[in-house]
């Protein structure tokens, strides 16, 4: 006889972002077996009790285009712009980083993720160096229990070989073993994309290849584009739509260089969007094109990028994207002395932005992103009785400009517990100890790069 696995999440300001439900100032989400079965108010049921008195409860964050493998030298680049990225970054630790390097960051990186209320994430990993960079990233994620997609990219051992005009292609038989191997369903928490670099970065051969393969697999694209002093003038949608590879299985990742014709382009294909606000405002990609991206009918997500440089939580970029956006727009009226419109981004929008919309963009709003009966159930409970959260009067102000990760109390993903009263249950010391020797292994190994080389 199986038992069935019941937990009510009771009393919580439920924030379910589904509209046919709303929100419920004092309402109930009863979990059976990992999935959302009913969201409602007084809800009876034999079930495991958490008490939400006090408590916004939303569906998780959704990240949607991380390096996750970069945890492990978070910071080392503060100042960068995304030129020195390429440097100091790319040109400089990446060719040094081995697989006991990509799982430690995996796996503290998807640790903070969770602590900080995002439960699905798009982890573009591109340091596939060689066949166990890649099972080493997934082992990781697989280890902390995140939803993650992971986004199989290039190695990243030279600049000059995979980012000026590149002729090498992801070897097509490593991403069909690690499609087998480890994705042979696309039911689980994990799931696979490609993370590819895309035209101006590459020779047309290598893009279309890679395109070609990810379409053979079934898996979807992710791509890096209009970003940038350089890669803002490549015009790289308009050169995917003269290969003839636009595609609704497309995220586009930045988007702050583009012809109006690009977002028709986008648009029209069916393509997703996501934007790293904090990282686009602070390393000199361009203004994060939310409003735009809304305007062509598109549901923009936001994501984290590299915590080489910029926080790694979604509180952070819901601030960014809002302040940002609304700083652009207010300044142009300022300048033509006309009223702000009104259709000014809202707090309200900021949330949908990066729960249902982000589920959206990751293929995965069947499963999360609303706190909807069939899905998963994907909870994150915020502490509305702390002191730079109360008093509560707009519960979506709360927790778009007030909460931060301290605030982030319960988190449950899949119907698994993984924060409880503000403490992961995750080996967080064993994370944080890999992840220090991994800092210390890759500064000492490009210290001694730079020695040889002097």
């Amino acid at each position: 006889m199986t038992t069935t696995n019941r937990m009510l999440l009771r009393s919580g300001h439920v924030l379910s972002m589904d509209p046919d439900i709303g929100d419920l100032p004092d309402g109930d989400v009863l979990i059976e077996d990992g999935k959302i079965v009913a969201v409602a108010r007084d809800i009876s049921a034999d079930a495991e009790v958490l008490d939400m008195t006090g408590r916004i409860l939303v569906p998780g964050f959704v990240d949607t285009h991380r390096h996750t493998w970069e945890t492990p030298i978070r910071g080392c680049a503060p100042n960068a712009t995304l030129d020195d990225y390429f440097v100091e970054v790319l040109d400089t630790f990446a060719p040094v980083y081995g697989p006991e390097d990509v799982y430690a960051g995996n796996l503290a990186g998807s640790l903070e993720c969770l602590n900080a209320g995002i439960t699905t994430l798009v982890d573009w990993s591109h340091i596939n160096n060689s066949p166990e960079h890649p099972d080493a990233a997934v082992q990781a994620l697989g280890e902390t229990g995140i939803r993650a997609q992971y986004a199989y990219g290039s190695a990243n051992t030279s600049l000059a070989d995979y980012w000026y005009e590149s002729k090498i292609a992801v070897p097509g038989d490593d991403v069909r073993r690690v499609r087998e191997r480890h994705f042979s369903s696309d039911d689980g928490l994990l799931t696979m994309g490609l993370a590819t670099r895309g035209p101006g970065f590459c020779s047309n051969d290598v893009v279309e290849a890679e395109w070609r393969l990810a379409r053979e697999l079934g898996i979807p694209i992710t791509v890096h584009v209009g970003m940038g002093r350089l890669a803002g003038r490549f015009g790289m949608v308009k050169q995917l739509d003269g290969l003839g590879l636009l595609g609704s299985d497309t995220t586009y990742v930045h988007c702050c260089y583009f012809s109006e014709e690009e977002w028709r382009l986008v648009a029209d294909s069916g393509g997703t969007v996501s934007i790293a606000p904090q990282v686009e405002t602070q390393m000199g990609h361009g203004w994060p094109p939310v409003m735009k991206a809304i305007e062509y009918g598109l549901r923009p997500s936001l994501s984290i990028d590299v915590v080489t440089t910029v926080p790694g939580d979604m509180f952070t970029q819901i601030r960014a994207a809002f302040g940002a956006e609304r700083a652009r727009v207010n300044a142009a009226c300022w300048q033509a002395d006309t009223p702000v419109p009104e259709t000014m981004l809202t707090a309200r929008q900021m949330l949908e932005i990066v729960t249902v919309n982000g589920a959206h963009v990751a293929g995965l709003e069947h499963r999360t992103g609303s706190l909807t009966p069939g899905k998963r159930a994907d909870v994150v409970a915020i502490d509305a009785t702390a002191l730079n959260v109360a008093p509560l009067i707009d519960p979506v102000a709360a927790v778009t400009l007030s909460a931060d990760v301290s605030n982030v109390e319960t988190v449950i993903v899949d119907g698994v517990v993984r924060k409880r009263d503000g403490k992961l249950l995750g080996d967080v010391g064993r994370a944080r100890r890999l992840v220090e020797e991994s800092r210390d292994r890759l500064t000492a190994a490009v210290a001694a790069r730079g020695k040889r080389e002097a």
